[in-house]
């Protein structure tokens, strides 16, 4: 069962805790963004026991991919300067497309410019699959969105719901119109039950207003893969021996990402 892996580096340069995230964790997709360290270094890091990893190239530079698979198997469709469509055809599988993302952050844009984000991205996705003849579909990366935000759930953008009984509908109608679904598992994320961090991503500020926590970093899933999704999936917290929160329980800006890492898992 293939294993991916999303995290938002934040431009540090800590390849030693990308190697034991992923390695650790067994990981088949690396998906990096805000990733400043050389594609030779981070190579040399992943493969310094045995080289397992390729670095599939594309031009996003927003997004760097690192695959235990033949390179040649995550080949891309379709890109712009913010996500990186690809094609993931594995031997003996059904192909999927991987759609990994990094849109623009809420210090930068409005809550509009956001949706229309969430728009455009939903668009591209459609055409895409248009073009390859089925929706098994994968959306990863940092979306700078929380999943209830309207650039999420509403039909002309995403349309991501927490439900898996609402999401195996594949199409809701509004207006006389249908507007396909993605499943979203990250909603179950918020809050700090089962001793796990309540987010990815934690910030604070002087408004009457806070959420404080946030589900920024996301995987959105078509129906027709939730037969092979597992339930694992999980927001990392370690990176083997390293934690990768602060004293307080958030995380380490300064020593390793103000993103927390997702892993999860899929058979297709």
């Amino acid at each position: 069962m293939p294993r991916f892996l999303f995290w938002n580096l934040n431009n540090k340069a800590v390849p030693h805790l990308v190697k034991e995230v992923a390695r650790g964790n067994d990981v088949d997709v690396l998906v990096l963004a805000e990733c400043e360290i050389p594609v030779g270094l981070m190579l040399t890091t992943l493969n310094a026991e045995t080289p397992d990893f390729q670095f599939a190239p594309g031009q996003c530079e927003r997004i760097q991919v690192f695959t235990r698979f033949h390179s040649a198997f995550l080949a891309p469709l379709f890109e712009s300067d913010r996500y990186s469509i690809r094609r993931l055809r594995l031997p003996l599988r059904e192909e999927v497309l991987v759609v990994m993302v990094h849109l623009p952050s809420k210090m930068h844009s409005a809550a509009e410019s956001q949706r229309t984000e969430c728009s455009l991205l939903a668009r591209a996705v459609l055409e895409q699959e248009a073009a390859s003849g089925h929706s098994r579909t994968i959306v990863v990366g940092d979306f700078n969105t929380n999943p209830y935000e309207h650039g999420f759930v509403a039909t002309d953008g995403l349309h991501a719901v927490m439900s898996k009984a609402v999401a195996q509908r594949n199409t809701r109608r509004v207006s006389g119109r249908d507007f396909e679904l993605f499943y979203n598992p990250m909603w179950s994320y918020f809050g700090d039950v089962g001793n796990r961090p309540s987010g990815t991503y934690y910030y604070e500020k002087a408004e009457h207003v806070n959420y404080f926590w946030h589900i920024f970093d996301q995987v959105l899933l078509r129906p027709s893969l939730l037969g092979g999704f597992s339930d694992d999936l999980r927001i990392l917290t370690m990176a083997g021996s390293t934690p990768l929160l602060d004293r307080n329980g958030r995380p380490d800006r300064e020593n390793a990402s103000d993103h927390l890492p997702i892993l999860f898992s899929l058979d297709f």
